[in-house]
């Protein structure tokens, strides 16, 4: 522990990803799955007619698991060739099998297909975090649908929504990250066994130049490995584009909690909402009043890493030469699996606050009716000219006070006069118990309880189901 604090030591594991989707992309889960597709490799080789025995795979079996990391690494040492001291150091545990394994493979075979497995296994952390947001989410909206809150355009009072609708919109997004994640998924094939360029020679000359046997080869290896096939053409390594396609799509995910955690922030700042606040937590080490909405600041930070992270991939696709070069490798380590660590920290602390949001009802409903007279302008102008009023005429009265009620609160620092001062102008033809019954804010929702249980029902609840496999909590590490 003492030399580890002279080291430096990623946040990510210290504070902000979870345990689970660090093992993704650990060198324990990497390993074991070069041993996996190793042992998958030789079975296919075996099934196909090489001369592979099943003693020799019981073998690689038998020790798929338990790595022996210091042989390997003495042997990178001296090689300074990762794949090759693997190939070694699996050898030594497995002496039978040694001569077989790797046969025909390049390196990619297992370095790629790897990262084409951690990014399934990763992607499916995902959808399921994200699923359980969305979760915490709906129950809020359905809880808040028909409560009448300001709605705001250029953070401006607007007109009306409710509590419960805006996190509809909150929800919305995220579901389109959901269903993106879900089409890459879909869409997501192992590299197979392509050799050095792509050409499957190597395979070739193992099989004596028979195709379908090649072919099949790259069938079974993906068949062993849970994937539907490998792509269809490659150089070396699967295309670059993969790795872009994947952090575009989390670069959305980081958009929408982005959004989510700002309009928190304000509504906190407001003090309509608040996201969870324990008993004896610190708000400022100078105001001990203040409760500042710090999980909603760590997810807007760790968004704008993630957004700006999803253009190495991308640099990184666009600069790749001919069959294959290693200028990716080093990027590629580090802006891919950040990416999805820091995604995986923002949906755990997105967990966390829509688990314990607070609403306040009685300031919002406070607020709403500050600015209400504003807003019912418009209907009891409507009411007035069904009466006989001239619409141009009370526009313009209508006009005048609103600005100088405007001005009285905002000058003055007085009381919203607006109802009294349209109640005295004999030019409406209303009563102020006529006017007054004007400022129910229920009247000024629209369709906002209806268009929640629509959303929940057709467009939430099927992207609930699919995804969601049992509740999650998250605690924050610090």
């Amino acid at each position: 522990m003492e030399n580890s604090r002279k080291k430096y030591i990623s946040p990510f594991s210290t504070r902000y990803a979870s345990e689970e989707m660090q093992y993704v992309f650990s060198e324990d889960f990497k390993f074991k799955t070069w041993r996996r597709l190793w042992i998958a490799l030789a079975k296919a080789e075996k099934e196909l007619g090489l001369s592979i025995s099943d003693e020799q795979i019981a073998e690689m079996e038998a020790n798929c698991e338990n790595i022996n990391f210091e042989v390997a690494e003495e042997r990178e040492r001296v090689v300074r060739h990762d794949v090759m001291s693997h190939v070694y150091a699996y050898g030594k545990q497995c002496p039978k099998a040694e001569p077989i394994i790797h046969l025909g493979a390049t390196s990619c075979y297992v370095g790629d297909n790897t990262d084409v497995i951690i990014l399934k296994k990763a992607s499916e952390i995902i959808l399921r975090k994200a699923a359980q947001v969305l979760k915490n989410l709906a129950e809020f909206a359905e809880k808040y649908k028909s409560l009448p809150c300001l709605a705001y355009t250029h953070l401006q009072p607007a007109q009306l929504t409710t509590v419960g609708k805006r996190a509809t919109l909150w929800m919305y997004e995220l579901i389109a990250d959901i269903e993106e994640l879900e089409h890459r998924l879909s869409k997501l094939l192992l590299l197979g066994s392509k050799g050095t360029t792509g050409t499957q020679a190597s395979f070739m000359e193992l099989f004596e130049n028979d195709e379908e046997k090649v072919k099949k080869l790259e069938e079974l290896i993906a068949k062993e490995m849970g994937f539907s096939g490998v792509v269809a053409v490659s150089g070396q390594t699967y295309s670059r584009k993969t790795d872009a396609y994947f952090l575009s799509v989390l670069s959305g995910f980081a958009q929408s909690a982005y959004k989510f955690s700002n309009d928190l922030r304000i509504l906190q700042s407001f003090e309509e909402m608040e996201e969870p606040f324990e008993k004896t937590q610190i708000g400022s080490s100078a105001m001990p009043y203040k409760r500042n909405p710090m999980r909603s600041e760590r997810i807007s930070s760790l968004a704008r890493y993630v957004i700006i992270d999803a253009v190495n991939p991308a640099m990184t696709a666009g600069t790749q030469w001919f069959e294959r070069t290693l200028d990716d490798s080093a990027n590629k380590r580090i802006s891919v699996s950040e990416a999805f660590l820091a995604v995986d920290a923002i949906l755990n602390i997105y967990i966390n606050v829509t688990g314990g949001l607070v609403v306040y009802e009685k300031v919002v409903n406070r607020r709403v009716m500050e600015k209400l007279p504003f807003m019912a302008t418009e209907n009891i102008m409507m009411e007035s000219v069904k009466r006989g009023g001239n619409r141009q005429e009370l526009h313009e009265r209508l006009r005048t006070h609103s600005h100088a009620a405007a001005a009285k609160v905002k000058l003055e620092g007085g009381a919203n006069d607006l109802i009294d001062r349209i109640a005295g102008d004999n030019a409406f033809p209303l009563t102020k118990a006529e006017i007054e019954a004007q400022l129910d804010p229920k009247l000024y929702i629209g369709r906002c309880p209806s268009q929640v249980d629509e959303f929940l029902e057709n467009v939430a609840k099927p992207v609930i189901e699919r995804n969601y496999s049992g509740e999650i909590k998250t605690e924050l590490k610090v």
